[in-house]
């Protein structure tokens, strides 16, 4: 495989990453339901998968335990599923909280690339992802599904440019590199 074809896979997923923000985009309140159903179903998953996996612990306490935590996974998982609204409104907070931390480390970053031209849109999707983070926070009376699906439909557009802009800077590297 030579850089080439690795560089376009990369161009690919950004490409690909936009155009799952804009059908994000285009139907926030079911890209957000289908977030919050997926959810449901992988933290159900995990916890029955936990608890099978207790029966192959070393002690009958660390099995117990294990077991334990399993069920408790379960639990929220269907939980989830049963609740929406309620999971909802918990992954809106959290979802607030990623947006702001991912924001504020991605702005960081892209001020200790020098002159890469990458720099400038790693610091506006950090921007973005501080407003983004902000919006939701004073929005939180929106249905959460509706604010998840417009929240990550905007920020998986913003990571497809940048991934974008990376690969373009990947190629200037790789061809200084060459010569």
């Amino acid at each position: 495989m030579t850089n080439s074809n690795k560089l376009s896979r990369e161009k690919l997923m950004g490409i690909t990453t936009i155009i799952l923000g804009v059908i994000a985009l285009a139907s926030p309140l079911v890209a957000g339901e289908y977030v919050l159903m997926l959810l449901g179903v992988l933290v159900a998953a995990a916890g029955a998968v936990r608890m099978v996996w207790a029966f192959k612990s070393s002690s009958f306490d660390k099995g117990f335990w294990t077991f334990l935590l399993g069920v408790l996974t379960l639990v929220a998982g269907l939980a989830i599923l049963a609740n929406p609204v309620m999971a909802g409104e918990m992954l809106a907070i959290s979802l607030t909280i990623y947006l702001a931390a991912d924001g504020f480390i991605e702005f960081i970053w892209g001020l200790t690339l020098q002159d890469k031209p990458g720099k400038v849109w790693l610091m506006v999707g950090g921007i973005m992802s501080i407003l983004l983070a902000f919006l939701l926070f004073t929005q939180m009376p929106v249905p959460a599904a509706l604010a998840i699906g417009v929240i990550m439909g905007i920020k998986l557009v913003f990571i497809g440019i940048t991934m974008l802009k990376f690969d373009t800077t990947l190629k200037s590297a790789v061809r200084s590199l060459s010569n």
